[in-house]
């Protein structure tokens, strides 16, 4: 008896290791591209093709990470949404730059997550599976956010959307964006989301009777930012945060969202219906993870291409 126990301790023991060593060294750089297609444009419209990144918390030596964003210009996107923490490391700012400067031209817009302000910090990792993350303690170092807002608003010409809204005209449709600042630290500021959306539709210049296509974009996708968007008529909400839940069971079910979305839509394309309304959601499981969790398993980092199409599109 004692020898199967052995046995099978050592099997255990064995299958751990193995998926450690394949959690840490392989799936966390298995980079893909999920794309997606999403059907809100007016009938015959021209498609948009909208690249999402978010989650790389890039540092200075993931040259790897680095290299792969810079060949998503070859996807050829005609607008780039980026929902935060892009940043993972207190001198990661040149990184970044080295990386997303290919992109320079293409319209983008913006928001934050918690890391893009603040530096990481070690964790228990086993906290993460008891629920959301805390705030940082006040004593945790700052980034240059400054710095990245002149990156990304500046030398990019991308449009900030914390707490904000923009429009853009892209082939010939209009979009309306609504973004909020990250809601995990409770800075978003739902409350304007309305009236920002009445003042930016009052003043659409679009002589067409073609209705604009209504975006949000938001870091961490709380039920309560996902409510006021769908309300306020988001044919499309942007979303990261979730890591996908980054470790995952196998066939790639999350155990956590770290935030109150539920688990079977913390990464991909779905329905979020609120109030007699739904907006299409789509969660990426983002390019990277803190420098104190290097891991990745049953969840591989991503971007994703989403196509805005007419929605007279047809499936055979």
């Amino acid at each position: 008896m004692k020898t199967v126990a052995a046995r099978a301790a050592a099997v255990t023991l064995g299958v751990a290791a193995a998926a450690a060593v394949y959690a840490i060294g392989i799936e966390r750089r298995a980079y893909r591209v999920r794309t997606e297609i999403v059907p809100v444009l007016r009938p015959g419209a021209d498609p948009i093709r909208i690249l999402h990144l978010s989650d790389l918390h890039l540092a200075p030596w993931q040259h790897d990470r680095i290299d792969w964003v810079r060949g998503l210009t070859s996807l050829r996107p005609d607008l780039i949404v980026s929902t935060g923490d892009l940043l993972g490391h207190t001198e990661a700012l040149p990184a970044l730059t080295e990386a997303l400067m290919p992109f320079d031209g293409v319209p983008g817009v913006f928001v934050h997550g918690s890391n893009d302000y603040f530096a990481p910090t070690f964790k228990n990792p086993l906290r993460y599976l008891l629920g959301p993350s805390k705030g940082d303690a006040d004593d945790v170092e700052r980034l240059d956010v400054d710095a990245l807002e002149r990156l990304l608003g500046e030398r990019l010409g991308w449009h900030g959307l914390n707490n904000d809204v923009g429009q853009l005209a892209i082939n010939g449709s209009i979009l309306d964006l609504v973004g909020v600042n990250d809601a995990h630290r409770g800075w978003d500021r739902l409350d304007i989301v309305p009236s920002l959306l009445d003042e930016l539709r009052e003043q659409d210049d679009d002589d067409t009777d073609d209705p604009a296509v209504t975006i949000g974009v938001t870091h961490a996708p709380y039920r309560r930012v996902l409510d006021t968007f769908t309300t306020q008529g988001a044919d499309l909400i942007f979303a990261g945060h979730t890591h996908g839940g980054q470790v995952c069971l196998p066939g790639g079910r999350a155990l956590v969202t770290n935030c109150d979305l539920p688990a079977e839509q913390a990464r991909g394309l779905s329905l979020w219906y609120h109030a007699h309304h739904a907006a299409y959601l789509n969660v990426s499981a983002g390019l990277g993870h803190s420098i104190y969790a290097p891991v990745r398993f049953a969840c591989p980092p991503e971007a994703v291409l989403v196509t805005l199409v007419g929605d007279d599109i047809g499936y055979a």
